[in-house]
């Protein structure tokens, strides 16, 4: 393998790092303060084409790969921002791109690459499902030429602040059916004008971070069946190649915070002075951001694995999950490093400390939390069949 430095993905942590200079730690502690959207950040990014990265070309877009979008995500964390705010298109993308029909690639595309048209929620978790996907309850039933939803869903986030949505619900009841993944369907619905139609209402759940998660409550919304995306009954099917997806740029996003959160804490303890000497010469201060620092260079390393065989076509289930798992965990680490060498100051929201660190707690739990993940690699590692 060739280690070398790749001058195109440089040059892409150069740019939405000069970007990022524009939307410093002021303008993430406000925004989390008010609960505020990045409107501007969003812009920003829309204008300079990062958020159109992964659409093709011939759509209006940039027609990257998942390893120079892994990048994007990264920076913005690196430098103090939250790419959560937008890492949703990215990911979501990967199901239209590789299910969707022409005429819909070229209905929806070339607005979400010039940023007329977000793609920013995509409702799947219900109350009762949890993470088990196929014993979700919401169903679409066709009617004519439309499908008629029913159903709700909830910690969909961004459904304010969004144009379209990706839905997935049940076009075949759970007990006719001997394959339990299949029966489900993914959907292209318009939510700001089910919203405004009152077929869709959305409710704001409050958390402990700034992430817009919302509960839907869906009555009688009627979608297209032009909507449709792929097979119907191979939904399941269809979103898990953008799960691959999501776990690279999540591991990406937590790579971000570690490193963000390693080079606050060495920054801190080499300027804070107690008992006549930096902390940072203390190896109860070093040791911690030392092994932080240690488990996000190899962390890095299999994401880079992960993207690579991701674009490239091969099977990277495994790697995908496993970079989830190191990644969330290593920046936990680091958050952790970086609370401590801080002391006092860590919890005062003027050093952004206590920001992030609830930020990227949030890896360890979702979009799906380190236990399911273990079980996937526990699974593959033993030659288990796996639960779904």
């Amino acid at each position: 393998m060739d280690f070398s430095p790749n001058s195109d993905h440089e040059a892409i942590r150069d740019a939405v790092r000069d970007l990022c200079r524009d939307f410093g730690d002021p303008y993430w502690r406000e925004l989390d303060r008010a609960h505020g959207y990045p409107d501007a950040f969003v812009a920003a990014l829309t204008k300079a084409g990062w958020l159109g990265a992964l659409v093709p070309q011939e759509y209006g877009g940039s027609g990257l790969g998942i390893a120079e979008v892994a990048l994007i995500l990264e920076e913005i964390n690196h430098t103090g921002g939250n790419s959560a705010t937008v890492h949703a298109q990215m990911y979501i993308m990967g199901t239209l791109l590789k299910h969707g029909t022409e005429a819909q690639k070229r209905a929806y595309l070339p607005g979400i690459a010039n940023g007329t048209v977000r793609l920013q929620a995509f409702a799947v978790t219900e109350p009762e499902a949890g993470s088990e996907t196929t014993r979700i309850r919401t169903t679409a039933v066709k009617r004519g030429d439309r499908y008629v939803v029913n159903g709700n869903k909830v910690f969909i986030s961004r459904a304010q602040y969004t144009d379209l949505m990706l839905l997935l619900a049940r076009t075949t009841p759970f007990d006719e059916l001997e394959d339990k993944t299949r029966g489900l369907s993914v959907f292209i619905v318009d939510l700001k004008k089910a919203a405004a139609e009152n077929r869709v209402h959305i409710r704001p759940i409050e958390t402990m971070l700034n992430h817009h998660t919302c509960e839907l409550f869906i009555e009688d919304l009627e979608v297209p069946a032009e909507n449709l995306v792929g097979t119907e009954g191979l939904g399941f099917r269809h979103i898990i190649a953008s799960w691959n997806a999501e776990r690279i740029l999540v591991a990406s996003e937590a790579l971000g915070d570690g490193h963000w959160f390693v080079e606050r804490a060495a920054k801190y303890a080499t300027e804070r002075v107690i008992f006549g000497r930096p902390i940072g010469s203390n190896q109860g201060v070093q040791f911690p951001v030392a092994m932080a620092h240690a488990r996000l260079e190899a962390a890095s390393a299999l994401r880079d694995k992960a993207a690579w065989l991701f674009d490239h076509g091969r099977k990277c289930g495994a790697e995908a999950n496993t970079v989830k798992l190191l990644a969330s965990q290593a920046s936990w680490e680091a958050a952790n490093a970086a609370m401590d060498a801080h002391g006092g100051y860590g919890f005062a929201t003027e050093y952004d400390i206590e920001r992030k660190f609830r930020e990227t707690r949030l890896y360890l739990a979702a979009p799906v939390s380190n236990n399911m993940v273990l079980a996937f690699i526990g699974q593959n590692v033993l030659g288990m069949p796996r639960s779904y």
